[in-house]
Formats: structure tokens, sequence, C-alpha cells
């Protein structure tokens, strides 16, 4: 009987210790902007050639990285960026309008884990992020090729900003981030 109680206790300590610990909560947010529009129609313009090929080669990148869950805003040109990585990834991207940052704040703020892909827009990226616990960042007009790789832990979060595809134009001017509560997506 002592040894039955003593195997016992041996086996449910070795399976206390053997447990797989809870990672520390953390969500990884991966943040672009659009791939490159068309000028017509002002008002949503599609991609043009070189924006379906950034938005292949995103899907390419992040097709193997875990990715959860989709959002893009109303206009065809975050939805046709997110369209290759979605059919890689069989996640349908969820829609949340360009201008309620803090519903998709707080959406991402409700996941515990995962990895989570936003197409957004250049003058309300920067407001996400910051929102999420990240730093400061502009994005110029003309700059379709940044990457934002966003850890949002408990306590703090870590940026991470990448480049990838063909760069903006050597010319393209720096840029200054843009008034983020009200302006309606301009790019």
């Amino acid at each position: 009987m002592k040894l039955q109680f003593l195997r016992l206790g041996v086996i449910t300590c070795l399976a206390f210790l053997l447990m797989p610990l809870p990672a520390s909560c953390q969500v990884t947010v991966i943040l672009t902007r659009h791939a490159e529009k068309a000028d017509v129609p002002p008002k949503d313009p599609p991609l043009t050639a070189a924006g379906k090929k950034r938005a292949e080669l995103l899907a390419s990148m992040l097709a193997d990285s875990g990715v959860e869950a989709i959002y893009v805003t109303e206009l065809q040109r975050t939805q046709q960026t997110a369209a290759p990585l979605a059919a890689r990834v069989h996640v349908k991207p969820t829609v949340v309008p360009a201008n309620d940052t803090e519903a998709l704040v707080k959406a991402i703020r409700a996941k515990q884990t995962g990895v989570v892909v936003v197409v957004g827009h250049s003058n309300k990226l920067p407001a996400i992020i910051e929102g999420l616990g990240g730093p400061k960042v502009s994005i110029a007009d003309p700059q379709y090729d940044n990457l934002f790789v966003l850890t949002v832990g408990q306590s703090q979060s870590s940026l991470l900003r990448l480049h990838y595809g063909d760069p903006a134009p050597v010319n393209a001017p720096a840029g200054s981030m843009q008034d983020m509560t009200a302006s309606p997506p301009k790019n």
C-alpha cells in the first residue's frame, strides 16, 4: 500500500514538473500599409501591377508564420493586399473601418497569443502601433515597403521595423504623420 502511494506521489510530481508552463501572454502583430495603388478611381483605387506583386511577396514571406487573424479596412486596396496571404493561410480577413482604430486595437488586445496581420493605411498604422504600446512612427506617403513586427506583451511591447520588396522612390520626402483621430484613410 505504501509503495502505491509512493508511486502515485512520484508520478504526480513528475507530471507537475513536466507540464508545459504557460508562456507569457503575448501577441505578435505584423502591420503593413496596403501595397501600391492605382491613381483612379480616386476614392477606392485597386492595386497596381507592382502592388499585386508586393501582395504576393507579403504572402510568401508570412505563409509559415502562424497567422491566426488578418485585419483589413473597408477599402479594396487593403483587402487586395491581404488576399494572397489569406488564401495561403486559410484565414478570412476581418474588416474593421479605417477610422475605427480604437475597435481594432481593442480586438487585438483581446487576443492572448498568436500572430495577427494588419493591412492598413499610412496615416492610420502609426496610431494602431501606438495604441498597442509601441513607439511613435511615421510613414511617408510614397512608402509601401514598411513591415512592422510588434510584440505586444502584458507589461511592454517591442517594435521591429523592416522593409520588403522594392524600396520607396529615392526622392520620396521623409513625410510627417498626420492627425490620426479624424482624418479619413489617405492612401
